[in-house]
């Protein structure tokens, strides 16, 4: 009996898992959506995210010894790595190539999030937010999907656009700039999430998206001073 029991134990965690990170991902959603139609804008809807992406993870972790289970322990840590700084190189040197087609053919700067980024003092917080977002989409919800026996295509591919219609919820800037980071967002959702679900560690998207992160940031402050002088 005790394998069966085992099993019942680990699918009602997944369960529990699934269910809180989706109600946290509806709760920052409905607080940006309010957010977005007073003087506040979407800064609690964002608030909400970071901590709330890390504090759940945190708590599943610390009360229930679920580490493992949401891939931030055990598996593959060298293959989730190396498979990270792949992925993550060639999203790099595509998104910097973009870029500067992009303004080289007259596009606009990303002014909002510069103003973000450095008049709010926001740059260095950019590793805290890497995690959050990690820990929720790639973490817990992914392998709770997983879990209770989604197919791992279709769980990527949920998590991937749960994650890329986030960018809407939470991003305090115009549409236009959400949108930039929205298209950016999905490649890191499918590339990270086949990452961890191939290597049960989520390592290694972290490290993915740390360099895409890198490759935004020389997007926001480097390259439109380069081509614009």
């Amino acid at each position: 009996m005790e394998p069966v029991n085992s099993s019942t134990a680990s699918l009602s965690g997944a369960n529990l898992r699934l269910r809180l990170s989706l109600g946290l991902t509806a709760a920052i959603w409905i607080t940006g959506l309010i957010g977005h139609f007073t003087p506040v804008r979407e800064w609690p809807a964002l608030a909400l995210y970071v901590i709330g992406g890390i504090g759940l993870v945190l708590y599943r972790g610390f009360s229930r010894g679920e580490w493992q289970e949401m891939y931030l322990s055990g598996g593959d840590v060298k293959k989730s790595l190396k498979w990270g700084a792949i992925a993550g190189g060639i999203l790099f040197v595509m998104d910097i190539t973009n870029t500067v087609l992009y303004y080289t053919n007259g596009g606009v700067p990303m002014a909002e999030m510069e103003i973000l980024l450095v008049g709010n003092s926001l740059l260095y917080l950019f590793p805290v937010l890497i995690l959050a977002e990690e820990f929720l989409w790639r973490g817990i919800m992914l392998s709770s999907m997983i879990d209770r026996g989604l197919n791992r295509h279709l769980a990527v591919v949920l998590t991937a656009l749960l994650y890329v219609f986030n960018h809407f919820a939470v991003a305090p800037v115009g549409m236009y700039e959400r949108s930039l980071m929205a298209m950016m967002a999905f490649p890191i959702g499918i590339l990270g999430g086949y990452i961890v679900i191939n290597s049960r560690n989520v390592w290694g998207s972290v490290l993915l998206h740390s360099l895409t992160m890198i490759s935004m940031l020389l997007d926001i402050f480097v390259i439109p001073r380069i081509i614009f002088g």
